[in-house]
Parts: structure tokens; sequence; C-alpha cells
């Protein structure tokens, strides 16, 4: 795979959109107990607090029109979508709309709104009058592509399962399609919404050691060098079942230093989805994002990667240093990739 350039990026989670949120929140050093989240939903929620966005409102940022049956993961998608194409400086024209596409990484889709659909099936009068404008929400493609229909994008578009690998599998997905000449740009990240659903699930799965939270990411990628806020410089997955997935994440790490060109002591952040991740490479600073945002699923990698971004923008002095992603999942999934950062107008980029 040629080398990816992010040419811009957008993020919302329970930091808040602000540019620099994330940043200033992961420089504090403290992991955050997140916010009060009850005035979200009026069913019980497992916890007072969590790690959401309380007061995000997508009829602020889009207006009323087409966002009125947005479910929340479709709405923070749209949202970040657009904010990461101004990010990006990218116009959308006749000659450009048909060259750009996304790659949305997720674990399912809106849970909430599968089952409050399903449930629409059970506690309706006979026969069974449910609201059909409910049911796109259920569909897990449905956040990418709306952000497609609300932008006039008619690129690839693809949504990527996936749990805590998605973001990866996204990206490598993004790559292909720009490598393959389905696509000049892609617009890649990954969402999770926070829900009772999600809640509830990740406090009784019992495998969890942060409450759930909710992200959304979303980078404009290309294989063009148009001052650069990242370099994606190599990507690579693998699967190691019946425990064996410690030695199939090592051998990924080995195999995106090489493509890298890079050493294990060239590294300077490893980013983390799980702690079981935190052995691939020694010697090497941990950064957690679930200790800061909570466990957002899907785009626990995401905003990690979005958060090292906003770190390069604070500190010009972290120009060209490279950064480790990891993710995995319980099945023996795992993938690595290595992201050189820089600031915009920071140092020569070569």
């Amino acid at each position: 795979m040629s080398t990816l350039f992010i040419s811009g990026f957008a993020s919302i989670s329970s930091a808040g959109m602000r540019a620099g949120a994330l940043a200033e929140r992961v420089s504090s050093g403290q992991a955050h107990p997140g916010v009060p989240v009850g005035s979200l939903y009026e069913a019980e929620l497992p916890a007072a607090d969590g790690h959401a966005l309380t007061d995000f409102d997508v009829k602020t940022h889009l207006g009323r029109k087409g966002t009125s049956f947005y479910d929340r993961a479709t709405a923070l998608a749209v949202v970040a979508c657009g904010e990461a194409l101004a990010n990006a400086h990218i116009e959308i024209d006749e000659e450009t709309r048909p060259r750009i596409g996304i790659a949305l990484g997720t674990t399912l889709g809106s849970f909430k709104s599968t089952s409050d659909f399903s449930m629409e099936t059970l506690v309706q009068p006979k026969p069974y009058l449910v609201n059909p404008v409910l049911f796109p929400n259920t569909v897990m493609n449905c956040a990418a592509g709306q952000a497609a229909i609300r932008y006039g994008l008619r690129g690839a578009n693809a949504t990527i399962t996936g749990g805590p690998m998605a973001f990866l599998n996204a990206l490598r997905y993004a790559g292909n399609a720009i490598n393959r000449g389905y696509a000049d740009t892609m617009l890649v990240g990954a969402v999770e919404e926070f829900t009772p659903h999600r809640a509830w699930m990740t406090a009784l799965s019992g495998k969890v050691p942060h409450p759930a939270g909710e992200a959304v990411a979303v980078f404009a990628v290309s294989t063009v060098r148009m001052a650069p806020v990242a370099e994606v410089l190599a990507i690579a997955n693998g699967y190691g079942p019946g425990g064996q997935g410690s030695e199939a994440l090592a051998g990924c790490v080995q195999r995106v230093l090489r493509k890298a060109h890079a050493s294990a002591g060239d590294i300077r952040l490893h980013a983390i989805t799980r702690e079981a991740e935190s052995g691939a490479l020694a010697g090497t600073k941990i950064f957690r994002a679930a200790q800061h945002f909570g466990d957002c699923g899907a785009a626990t990698g995401a905003i990690a990667l979005a958060s090292v971004l906003e770190l390069h923008e604070a500190e010009p002095a972290r120009d060209g240093e490279l950064t480790l992603l990891t993710a995995s999942t319980d099945d023996g999934a795992v993938g690595a990739a290595i992201i050189r950062g820089w600031s915009r107008g920071g140092a020569d980029r070569g």
C-alpha cells in the first residue's frame, strides 16, 4: 500500500467538538471520570456518570431539514464528515464528488435503533404498525450512507464492522480503494454512540474496565502530499485464535515496522484499544484513550489518532514523531499501524 496522507480531520467526543479539546483532556494526564448523563435518556442507566457529549444537537449544526430521523450515531458521523471536509479544505463540485468516498467503522451500527425497531414489532397493534421511517437507522451502513447523501459524495462507500478493530480495518479498506483507483480521497473514521443499550452492554459484559463512551473521528485521506497533518506509513492485520492473539499482534507490529522502515526505538507513543496490547512493543509510552473518553468501542482507535494529531498541533516539537496504533478483539483479530504526525505549518515534511 502506498503511503496515505491525512490532510484534515474532525472529532466529536465527551471532551466536546472544539479544536484542541482532545489534546487538552489528554494533556491533563488524569483519567476522566465522565459527566452526568441522566438528562440524555428517560431510561435507567447503569451509572449516573458516563462519557457522552450531553449538549450535542444535530439540528444546531445541520438544521432541521433531513435530520429529524437521524439516530445519534448517524448524527455524530454526518456532522464529523462535514467538519473533516472543511478542515481539509476539500471543495466538492461535479468534478470531485465522484472521486470522494467514505469508509466508516462501527461495531454493529446503532444498537438502540435496532432494538427500538424490534420492540415496535412487539408492542404496536396488529398488523404490527411500525413506523417505516425508523427502519433505515437499523441498517449498519446508515451513517455512511447519510453522510454521502448530505454532502453529495459518490465515491466508494463502505461500513466496516469489527468492534475495536473497525477503525484500522476502515483505514486499510480506504487505502485499497484509493490505490486501486476507486477514489481519490476517502473520509475514513469510526463512530460509536452513547445510549442506554450500549451503557448496559458495556457495564454487564464484565470485560471492559471503563464505562461506555461515545465518539466519532473522521480523517480525510489520499495519496497526495499536500501539507498533511499525518502520514499513514504502514498497516497490517492478523488473527491469533485460541489465545494466540499476543503473538499475532507482535507479528503485526514487526511487519509495520519493516514497511515503515522504522525500528522499535523510533516509536514515541503506543496507542492501544485494550490493555492486552500494552506489551506489543516494550519500552514505549502507552496511550490509553479509554481512560480519557470511556470505552468508545469501534471509535477507540479513531479518537486515539485524533488525540495524537491534536497533541502534534499543540506541541510542534512533536513533528515527525511516530505513533504505533494497535487494536485487538476477544476472538483473536489484531492489527497495527504506524503514523507520522505533523502540526500545520510545522517542520519540513520532506
